[in-house]
């Protein structure tokens, strides 16, 4: 069993030494690291030369002014020129434990029915670790609480099945992690999480979701575009979306929220 390693990256300088090295530290060795960056504009270069030997480096521009996008389209390119039988997906600041790969591959091996793994992360904000926890929903009909990026494996063949279903197209503030959870937990049922603390998760100002204040317009738009993403898919594997009553208000918000300013 083989793992791809798949690395995002743009401007992550500060952090991406760590995440390298992060990988680099697995006790499982049989594994490839891909790097895939969007031309940072930062010192990421200088640390990325200082691996040239341990890493696999390919830059590509950014196809969008969506970073949901942008990161969906190099993990896509990432994952066409891996060759592991299990992707490991990875943000530039995030980091894994020694441990990583071995409790994935062990899981996998005694799970076959399983195609898609997240693991709870630990929450890095600043100097504190805390561990990531999955809250109630009051609404049962609503997608899942979103679990990171880099705390999801996945077998290969399952990766092509999402991409050959257009999972990963339009939606445009939709990122790779949401569409994997629902896809996985809502449609497939063919996951698991493990609480295990194997991936550590940083909380930046910078990330995609930090930018999104809670119930501003993009809150509300993105809001949106994930009802639709959901109804959208629900009705393509002939089942019913349930939560009407959120979708319609969500979506007369978001209609008038686009006609006027904030």
């Amino acid at each position: 069993m083989k793992f791809s390693i798949l690395i995002t990256s743009y401007n992550k300088g500060q952090y991406i030494e760590k995440c390298i090295q992060s990988c680099l530290k697995q006790d499982e060795k049989n594994y490839e690291i891909l790097i895939f960056d969007n031309h940072s504009e930062d010192n990421s270069d200088l640390i990325f030369s200082k691996y040239a030997n341990s890493i696999e480096l390919f830059k590509r521009k950014k196809i969008s002014n969506y970073s949901a996008m942008n990161q969906i389209d190099l993990l896509i390119k990432a994952f066409e020129v891996s060759k592991g039988d299990i992707i490991c997906l990875l943000d530039g600041d995030d980091y894994f434990f020694p441990n990583k790969l071995n409790e994935v591959k062990k899981y996998f091996l005694k799970n076959q029915s399983v195609d898609i793994l997240f693991d709870k992360p630990f929450i890095k904000n600043f100097d504190s670790l805390n561990r990531f926890h999955i809250k109630k929903k009051i609404q049962k009909n609503i997608w899942p609480q979103t679990i990171p990026t880099s705390s999801i494996s996945l077998r290969r063949e399952f990766m092509q099945k999402c991409i050959n279903e257009k999972l990963f197209e339009n939606y445009y503030n939709l990122e790779i992690d949401f569409r994997l959870n629902v896809f996985s937990q809502n449609i497939n049922n063919n996951y698991k999480i493990i609480d295990l603390g194997i991936t550590v998760y940083r909380q930046i100002d910078n990330s995609i979701m930090s930018n999104i204040k809670k119930f501003s317009k993009k809150w509300w738009l993105k809001r949106n575009e994930a009802h639709e993403f959901m109804r959208n898919l629900y009705s393509k594997n002939q089942l019913i979306y349930k939560n009407k009553f959120d979708f319609y208000f969500t979506s007369k918000i978001s209609k008038f929220l686009s006609r006027h300013d904030n």
